[in-house]
């Protein structure tokens, strides 16, 4: 489908209309011509574009290469000199809400043509967008139809784009890019994560999700360059209840209360979790060694399901996918076939040595509250196994966690690898040191193995068939963040294959 173009003019009576417009420098020639392309990346620049000068990091030469490329006119908070160059410019007072504006207008409002999940929460959410796209998928395919598009922290498929996420939930540009995509390739669902970055930022401004879904909450994203404190991180994730149709919330989690609270009036709620007065209420939850049988009551069917994957903690993840379903008209039967059929990648994979006996869990697990999860649920299912973990800590963001994980790795570990997670502009020896101060109060074991593949070979080379390793913060992941560049590697899924043998 061809887009409706829009001139400079127009655009410009959008920002007025929101009052973010400091200055403009146009001529009349500039103000008449149509945007042909917008972005925020100056390899990504055409002619007849309009550049977006944001982001902590600019430098005025990417400006000069949009331009370069066929940018006619930039946007930014603050004016560059740009010599010898005819370039029109608008000065905006807050460039994150203007480019939620520019894009939703540039790419016509795909999201209305969609039926659209929005899943936050501390814990969980990657693993709630993949359940629900899996039921998604089996009720759409029973159709013929085209299979449900996914933003998340660990991929995006929009039908056009498919590839590993830097970002949990992305930019605004590229998230209504996503939208146009799956439009125009005929999806008819997005089942996304929305970031409390992404909420604070104003990426989904505008944006009104069919269903949106609140999991749980905890402190963390606490640092500088994040939230500066809870109640920042909180109230950016309560953003999201003032901008859905639906709310399903998970009634046993902390602050439901304030969730409920802060959902549009006009808006419905529904209620999950194993508490019996939740609308959909999980009960009789039985943990097998290849998935967990549980059973549901909602307040027009009664059903025992099946999920593929083990960790207790994944029923609340279940239930907020049924919510959802339920939510959207989705039939029970493919709630139950989505669910038994659920994988997610990076999350709770096993692996197990054919002759060590040795088990491998690999997953995301990057914060307090799916750290402790991840490891009460592993001594729990695994009582005879003694655990070795294998983490580290992205550099300066979520800087408490240094603390907290050393805590519960500490806690519940026989010994611990501390090694690179995604140091990004942060040393990652210094990471590892502060991580191993806070260990080393635990009283537990531990190595500082700065090479990740290293670490995992080390920790599979000494463990046995009363192991199990914790192995998580990547996944499948195949980049760490190193300066402010994404370098290629192996994933940990690949490192664990290979030691394995």
């Amino acid at each position: 489908m061809s887009l409706r173009r829009y001139d400079l003019q127009q655009y410009i009576e959008l920002l007025d209309e929101h009052q973010l417009i400091q200055y403009i420098q146009a001529d009349q020639n500039a103000l008449e011509r149509e945007v042909e392309h917008l972005s925020y990346d100056s390899r990504d620049m055409k002619p007849g574009g309009l550049f977006i000068c944001k982001g902590a990091h600019f430098l005025p030469r990417y400006l000069q290469e949009a331009v370069d490329r066929g940018a006619f006119c930039y946007i930014s908070e603050k004016e560059y000199d740009l010599p010898g160059k005819d370039v029109a410019m608008i000065l905006v007072t807050d460039i994150r809400k203007t480019m939620a504006l520019l894009a939703n207008r540039f790419f016509n409002e795909a999201w209305k043509q969609l039926n659209l999940i929005g899943i936050t929460g501390t814990k969980g959410k990657s693993t709630t967008t993949y359940y629900v796209k899996y039921i998604l998928d089996h009720y759409l395919s029973a159709s013929g139809k085209s299979p449900c598009a996914i933003l998340s922290g660990i991929d995006v498929d929009d039908g056009v784009i498919s590839e590993e996420s830097h970002l949990t939930t992305p930019e605004a540009v590229m998230l209504h890019r996503h939208f146009r995509n799956a439009v125009d390739s005929g999806r008819e669902f997005l089942t996304m994560e929305v970031s409390s970055q992404a909420l604070k930022y104003d990426r989904t401004a505008g944006v009104v999700f069919d269903v949106g879904c609140y999991l749980n909450v905890a402190e963390d994203h606490i640092s500088p360059i994040e939230h500066c404190d809870f109640d920042d991180y909180f109230e950016s994730k309560l953003r999201l209840f003032s901008q859905c149709r639906t709310a399903c919330i998970n009634i046993d989690a902390d602050h439901a209360q304030e969730v409920c609270d802060s959902v549009d009036p006009a808006a419905r709620i529904i209620t999950f979790g194993t508490n019996d007065k939740a609308d959909i209420y999980g009960h009789r939850i039985i943990s097998r060694e290849d998935g967990i049988d549980f059973e549901v009551k909602t307040p027009t069917f009664e059903k025992k399901f099946k999920l593929g994957m083990t960790g207790l903690f994944n029923v609340d993840n279940a239930l907020a996918a049924i919510a959802i379903c339920y939510a959207l008209g989705i039939p029970e039967e493919s709630m139950y076939h989505g669910l038994a059929a659920a994988r997610v990648p990076g999350r709770m994979e096993l692996f197990m040595g054919k002759q060590s006996g040795t088990l491998v869990i690999v997953d995301y697990a990057h914060n307090r509250m799916s750290f402790d999860r991840l490891f009460r649920s592993t001594i729990k299912e695994y009582p005879d196994r003694h655990v070795i973990a294998v983490f580290g800590c992205p550099g300066k963001k979520a800087l408490a966690r240094r603390q907290e994980l050393a805590e519960i790795a500490g806690r519940y570990s026989a010994k611990v690898y501390i090694t690179e997670e995604d140091p990004g502009e942060e040393d990652v020896m210094d990471i590892c040191r502060e991580i191993a101060k806070n260990l080393k109060k635990t009283g537990c074991p531990y190595e500082i193995e700065p090479d990740r593949g290293e670490a995992i070979r080390k920790a599979i080379s000494e463990a046995g068939e009363d192991t199990v390793i914790l192995l998580t913060g990547k996944g499948r992941e195949t980049r760490q963040k190193r300066g402010v560049e994404y370098i290629d590697c192996p994933s940990d899924v690949d490192y664990v294959l290979q030691y394995l043998k």
